[in-house]
């Protein structure tokens, strides 16, 4: 047992070994896991709306592609939106568009000369508090260094910043013109959800600021952003200070988005600020940062949020702008992961051990626990901390570790299953083993009387042949014989009870019923006869060995005998006592297979001879038995009939105290072609004629 459970042991360690190597290697799968959990827990608990902030988007929808006309515009409308945006008062205007390219509306490149939109636009920017974007496209052309200053706390972070190896930039006309320059690309992968936005780009030499960061820094009228190296020395980022605004961050400068359900009124549409009646704009625009985005679809500025739904680009900056005032933050530090990997070592062991210790149950209880305080655990983090803790590795890790050691379980019972099924199978029949495993209920607890029929079989002098055979030898012998005689029993449907010794006690029809179970018991008998004969003539002995069978069939009680902590199938009752004194009377009646009148009579097709009545120990009245000499084709035989009709005369001539030398003499003589072994009963019956007084004739 305890070698088991070492192996059970090793073998759920080794699991939650591999899951926590799985964890810590972090492949593409378990990410999306991790963040599809956070997305979940934002969708059900999203930022909560602030009261008021100064950020609006003037959107090119649809409408105003309708008013204004097919996209792009000209340069003279961007003009003119940043020139409105400024008179209303907006903190800063963000274009979240590029202008890589001059535009190709303006009359200086339809006719070569006359005005240049693109100056004019630029005008526009200089005048104001403006902000324009550049976006990551691999590699290609260098980006620009930034527009804001940079002072640094600590190690010089620039080597965990993402990399900008190409960008699509602004014209450098519009470029110097505008106050403020950012990145717009959302995230590192630039596809997907949006869930982590970098707030600081590298350009190799230098941090770039995102457009959101930039905004917030032109607004404030600052000039120079702060980068907050790691405290313990790491060329790490630990947070970005924009003016008087403070942001923690990740490593690599990143930022969880946080999301919350934009109201309609957070978008103005871009036809209103060109349209007449833009001053009425005022009070929803003045003092704002002002984001000038795209939603309409054409325009292919949309992206997924962690609520789950696609949203414009632009408005995960406001997003983004949103939490930074608020100081609504996500964090996820360095510790959350080591954290993870602790309880998922933690709790997966915990559930190994339970289910060595307890059971399947239990350790399912046990398990759904794990998960459930894993799950209040990281919701909590989240709802009351902003802390961003992972709970769907650990609950795959418990329901894997449970499954394993499930398995582990099952297939270690399966093969204790088989093994016992192998065992048990030479004590019962294999059919009626699998009837016993199909019904339970076959092996109920207490007793059951029913009709049975039940064998005693012995080895004759055994305790002489004990004394001249070897130790090794004399069990090797009997191996070899409850082999054969075990055999001939479980191929009859018979159930073996027990081996005592040189002695075998099995019965039928219990713990499943066997019909003409009296039958099966005889012509089990006959093939241990022929077993025996098979064995003596294989192996060399000191002396043949010789056995007693006998069987009596009748009602008995069986069922499982004993106590709750240890119990034996087994039968009790008169029939097994007169099956085991009838074996024992083998010995007198010097035959080797004895059956009961009640037997005989189960099974009249078998060759039967009647052989008087015998005392037995604690019986009070002589009890009838009968010789079991063959099958049923020897008891339709013709010199089986003629030895019955010898055997019936000498029964009759014994019982009346007559002579019978000459029925003897007829029955010595039919009897050798036969069965030889009765010479020896003939030869007994003589010195047994008060055993056949008062006989009644079996038919």
């Amino acid at each position: 047992m305890w070698k088991r459970r070492l192996s059970a042991l090793l073998f759920g360690t080794a699991v939650v070994v591999g899951l926590v190597a799985l964890r810590a290697a972090d492949p593409y799968a378990v990410r999306v896991a991790r963040e599809t959990t956070f997305d979940t827990y934002q969708q059900i608990r999203p930022r909560q709306a602030p009261e008021s902030l100064p950020v609006r988007i003037v959107d090119i929808d649809e409408a105003s592609l309708a008013a204004i006309g097919q996209w792009p515009w000209s340069r003279q409308d961007m003009a003119a939106i940043a020139s409105r945006l400024t008179e209303l008062g907006a903190a800063a205007v963000v274009f979240d568009i590029l202008f890589p390219e001059p535009d190709r509306l303006s009359p200086s490149t339809i006719l070569g000369s006359g005005e240049d939109y693109d100056a004019l636009f630029a005008g526009a920017l200089a005048a104001g508090p403006s902000v324009l974007v550049m976006s990551r496209v691999g590699t290609g052309i260098a980006a620009p260094g930034p527009k804001a200053g940079f002072a640094m706390t600590g190690t010089d972070p620039l080597a965990s910043l993402p990399r900008l190896d190409g960008v699509a930039a602004p014209l450098p006309l519009l470029a110097e013109a505008a106050t403020g320059l950012g990145v717009a690309s959302l995230d590192r992968e630039g596809a997907g959800v949006a869930r982590r936005l970098p707030l600081l780009w590298s350009n190799g030499s230098a941090p770039l600021p995102t457009l959101a960061v930039e905004a917030l820094r032109v607004a404030q009228g600052v000039s120079t952003l702060v980068v907050l190296g790691d405290a313990s020395g790491a060329p790490t980022v630990a947070g970005l200070r924009i003016g008087a605004l403070e942001v923690p961050t990740g490593p690599s400068g990143d930022m969880w988005l946080y999301y919350r359900e934009l109201p309609a009124s957070t978008y103005v549409s871009a036809a209103q600020v060109l349209g007449d009646d833009h001053a009425q704009l005022a009070p929803l625009l003045a003092g704002h940062i002002v984001l000038v985005g795209t939603s309409a679809t054409g325009l292919l500025d949309i992206r997924a949020s962690a609520l789950g739904e696609a949203v414009p680009g632009v408005s995960i900056h406001l997003q983004a702008i949103e939490q930074i005032l608020t100081g609504t933050f996500l964090q996820r530090a360095d510790w959350v992961g080591g954290i993870e990997l602790l309880v998922i070592a933690a709790s997966g062991l915990a559930v190994v051990l339970i289910l060595l210790l307890t059971g399947p149950l239990v350790g399912l209880a046990f398990s759904i626990m794990i998960a459930a305080l894993a799950t209040a655990g990281s919701w909590l983090a989240f709802s009351q901390f902003g802390i961003l803790v992972d709970a769907s590795f650990a609950l795959f890790a418990v329901l894997v570790v449970y499954a394993a050691m499930a398995f582990f379980r099952f297939a270690v019972t399966d093969a204790d299953k088989r093994r016992i099924r192998r065992a048990f199978a030479h004590y019962v029949e294999p059919s009626l083993l699998t009837q016993i495993e199909a019904d339970a209920g076959l092996l109920k607890l207490g007793g059951d009387v029913r009709d049975m029929t039940v064998m005693f079989s012995d080895v004759r002098n055994f305790t002489a042949l004990s004394e001249r055979t070897a130790p090794a030898e004399l069990v090797a012998m009997l191996n070899r014989l409850f082999a054969g005689l075990g055999a001939a029993i479980v191929a009859h449907l018979g159930t073996i009870d027990k081996f005592m010794g040189d002695a075998i006690m099995a019965f039928w029809n219990a713990p499943v019923e066997v019909p003409r179970h009296a039958r099966h018991a005889c012509e089990a008998a006959l093939d241990m006869r022929k077993a025996l004969r098979d064995l003596n003539a294989r192996h060399t002995v000191v002396e043949p060995i010789a056995i007693g069978i006998g069987i009596s069939t009748g009602p008995a009680l069986v069922g499982n005998m004993g106590f709750e902590a240890r119990f034996d199938y087994s039968c009790i009752g008169d029939t097994v006592n007169v099956a085991s004194r009838i074996e024992g009377a083998c010995k007198t009646v010097c035959y080797d297979i004895l059956v009961t009148a009640e037997t005989r009579a189960a099974a009249p097709e078998l060759a039967f001879l009647a052989a008087g009545s015998v005392v037995l120990k604690g019986i009070s009245q002589p009890e009838p038995i009968h010789l079991l000499v063959g099958d049923a084709e020897l008891a339709q035989s013709d010199a089986f009939a003629a030895l019955t009709a010898a055997h019936e005369e000498l029964l009759a001539d014994l019982a009346h105290a007559a002579g019978a030398g000459a029925a003897l003499d007829r029955c010595r003589e039919l009897a050798m072609a036969i069965d030889p072994r009765l010479i020896d009963f003939y030869d007994a019956s003589a010195n047994r004629a008060g055993d056949f007084a008062p006989l009644q004739s079996v038919a």
